[in-house]
């Protein structure tokens, strides 16, 4: 592919087990199988972005060195969730002898949480059945969704959300190997959207490097359509202390309409905000309610201008500076 048309998600992409930022534990860890020529069924779960597809590729690449490519198979889950995926594709893949030297082959199921219950009961006997000539490595956002005869097979690795100097250190290498020059605003505004997810950062470093290699903060919240943190707490402000619902309102509506901010986007960051600020919390509590309830109102498909509206209304009339009576 023409290097100057890559996704930089996949070019930046971690080859190796000891290239993967974030996730020191796991990687030691899951070295250790390579060193020691075994592996068994492994359970990667998190959230999206921090790394389980890229170390789940990594892995296979090591254990298998050129021939990782004929030894190494990925499906996605949320492609075919039924039983007919597991009766036909995994286990076929599952039941052949593997190539080259290696002893058994490695098949990476991403997204197995979105898989049904009875084909996750119909995997877990291939898992059984196919186990000397084929391991399994399960991806998924919400473990809880994995039956637990498969948990019990499985080692269970957590990644967690990557902490802001991964990020930092990856979009600065990114920034000297691409030749963009990017303000200290603008990395922090990276790491803010990102909220620990990888792929979103690089994906965001991207869209705003095609436009000018020169990056200001500004420019990071106007292609993400993301709100900066002062303008949440701005909209925050006016409605909990100054109890101004026309000022928040105008405010809201700045965001919404002319900006092209989502509602659950701004719902997430009003969330995020509000767990920062130091405030009676009591307060916090009802604040916090209303946010949820209004998210899962949006769910349902309720209109997002009166929901959100409406929200503004709540806070306001939660606000311990509401005159009494009023």
């Amino acid at each position: 592919m023409d290097e100057a048309h890559t996704i930089w998600i996949e070019k930046y992409r971690p080859q190796k087990l000891s290239d993967i930022v974030g996730q020191e534990e796991i990687v030691e860890r899951l070295s250790s199988y390579v060193r020691s020529g075994n592996l068994p069924h492994l359970l990667f779960t998190g959230s999206a972005g921090v790394g389980k597809t890229t170390a789940a590729v990594a892995l296979a690449r090591e254990f298998f060195g050129d021939t990782w490519q004929m030894n190494f198979r990925e499906l996605n889950a949320s492609d075919e969730r039924g039983i007919e995926v597991v009766r036909n594709q995994i286990k076929q893949f599952a039941r052949t002898t593997p190539l080259g030297e290696a002893t058994f082959k490695i098949l990476f199921l991403d997204e197995a949480d979105a898989l049904t219950t009875d084909a996750q009961a119909a995997l877990r006997r291939t898992m059984e059945s196919y186990a000397q000539t084929c391991r399994f490595i399960l991806s998924c956002n919400y473990s809880s969704k994995i039956i637990d005869p498969i948990q019990s097979r499985c080692a269970i690795y957590r990644f967690k959300p990557l902490d802001p100097r991964a990020i930092r250190e990856e979009i600065r290498r990114i920034a000297g190997r691409e030749g963009l020059t990017i303000s200290e605003g603008a990395v922090e505004a990276f790491i803010y959207i990102a909220q620990g997810d990888m792929r979103k950062a690089i994906n965001a470093v991207q869209g705003a490097a095609i436009i000018s290699p020169s990056i200001d903060a500004n420019r990071v919240y106007s292609i993400t359509s993301t709100a900066r943190p002062d303008e949440i707490d701005e909209l925050l402000d006016l409605s909990i202390n100054a109890c101004d619902f026309d000022g928040a309102e105008s405010l809201l509506a700045q965001l919404l309409h002319e900006r092209g901010i989502a509602p659950n986007e701004l719902i997430n960051q009003m969330y995020r905000a509000l767990l920062k600020k130091d405030m009676d919390r009591a307060l916090k509590v009802q604040l916090i309610d209303h946010l949820g309830e209004t998210d899962f109102r949006l769910s349902e498909g309720a209109d997002s201008d009166i929901q959100m509206e409406a929200l503004i209304a709540r806070f306001v009339l939660t606000s311990p500076a509401r005159p009494t009576g009023s």
